[in-house]
């Protein structure tokens, strides 16, 4: 990795050099797409988060020369895993391909014709099902049955071994259903340990915390994947797969470049690779106290600036697992106040400037309405604009 500048600087053309600068361009506004305040949070549909400036750095830096792809995945995949202290590490292209890729290594391994016959598993000798939860079952399990397995469920620990057999490729655990699952997650990590089954957890949307990068491989779990366009602030379309070392090699082997695997077209670029890396340097280094303490500041501001409407019930709430981050949360009745969320909601996504919230509302029929705040991926400056906002929506509205 020490020779990439080098290398970067002997192909840096006089063609790249003299292209036009493009910063002056408003690309949005030239195709008639809106931006917003992000009040919501780091939803896919919404974009998820902002990249650090140091990883479009990265990004850029990559995109002016050429290397090796399996080199500097390899490279990377070292840096990364050392970073957060993991066996091993892959750059994925999101946790949803990370789930993909990390089950065909789990189901084919390292064995070629096995890795060119996925989904298609029946006669090979493949093992062709994963256990999961009833309760952890989501819309993002799809992306372990690309593989072609059938989904096991479980509620019970003993349902769980009573399900073991010699078809058993996989555990997965969905991080975020934890409280609401029986099987809780060092119970599901030893039972895995117990069987020689590896485990896979899914804790997509799981940092902050920082320490939750290395929490789940150190509790046990074979294989761990996080998004990494969302707390840890990289590409959007970056994710990574953590874990054993052999398993992260058969998932490679299962991933692109390699053309006759499940995950060809699960492509991640150079540029990609090293902003995920720069990403995790810079989610490590950060102040997350300071970064805390004005995530609150935010809060109490947008519950302060409709504290004088007594129909609205504020509160400041963490979500003990997924988006661990402090949000707001605004309920009222309808009899009180006679509004809708969705009319909250429309009015500020309408308003100049336009406003996102956090996605799903209340039932326009339902008399308790609710909306929810996120203030993490505000800038600086906007949560001002947003509580003056909000306050002047709830204003518009006569209270009973």
């Amino acid at each position: 990795m020490s020779s990439i500048p080098f290398i970067g600087s002997l192909f840096t053309s006089s063609a790249i050099a003299a292209a036009p600068k493009t910063a002056g361009r408003d690309y949005f506004k030239e195709l008639n797409v809106r931006p917003f305040i992000n009040a919501a949070g780091t939803y896919t549909t919404l974009t998820a988060s902002l990249m650090w400036p140091e990883v479009m750095e990265a990004m850029n830096y990559a995109s002016k020369t050429f290397v090796p792809l399996n080199d500097l995945h390899d490279a990377v995949g070292k840096r990364i895993a050392e970073l957060i202290g993991v066996e091993s590490a892959m750059v994925t292209s999101g946790a949803a391909a990370a789930l993909t890729v990390g089950t065909a290594a789990c189901v084919a391994g390292k064995k070629h014709e096995w890795i060119t016959r996925i989904p298609d598993l029946a006669g090979t000798g493949m093992k062709s099902e994963v256990i999961i939860q009833k309760s952890h079952r989501y819309g993002y399990d799809h992306a372990v049955r690309n593989c072609g397995v059938k989904m096991i469920e479980v509620e019970t620990a003993e349902e769980l071994e009573k399900a073991v057999n010699e078809k058993t490729a996989m555990m997965l655990f969905f991080n975020d259903a934890d409280p609401r699952g029986k099987i809780k997650v060092a119970e599901f990590v030893a039972l895995g340990r117990k069987h020689n089954i590896p485990t896979f957890n899914d804790a997509a949307a799981d940092t902050p915390p920082t320490e939750n990068l290395s929490k789940y491989n150190k509790m046990g779990f074979d294989l761990v994947t996080f998004s990494g366009g969302k707390g840890i602030r990289g590409p959007q379309s970056a994710g990574l797969l953590l874990g054993r070392k052999d398993l992260i090699e058969a998932a490679r082997m299962n991933c692109s470049p390699n053309s006759d695997s499940i995950g060809r077209g699960m492509k991640v670029n150079k540029e990609e690779m090293l902003g995920m890396m720069v990403a995790v340097e810079m989610f490590r280094k950060r102040d997350a106290a300071a970064e805390w303490k004005e995530w609150e500041r935010r809060a109490k501001l947008v519950t302060d600036s409709v504290a004088a409407n007594k129909a609205i019930k504020t509160e400041i709430y963490v979500p003990p697992i997924a988006n661990h981050v402090p949000t707001v949360r605004l309920t009222w009745d309808k009899a009180a106040l006679p509004i809708i969320a969705d009319d909250i909601r429309k009015q500020l996504r309408d308003g100049k400037p336009s406003i996102e919230i956090a996605p799903g509302s209340s039932p326009a029929k339902a008399e308790k309405q609710e909306i929810g705040v996120g203030v993490w991926q505000m800038q600086p400056g906007e949560a001002e604009i947003v509580a003056r906002r909000l306050r002047e929506v709830f204003n518009g509205t006569k209270t009973a």
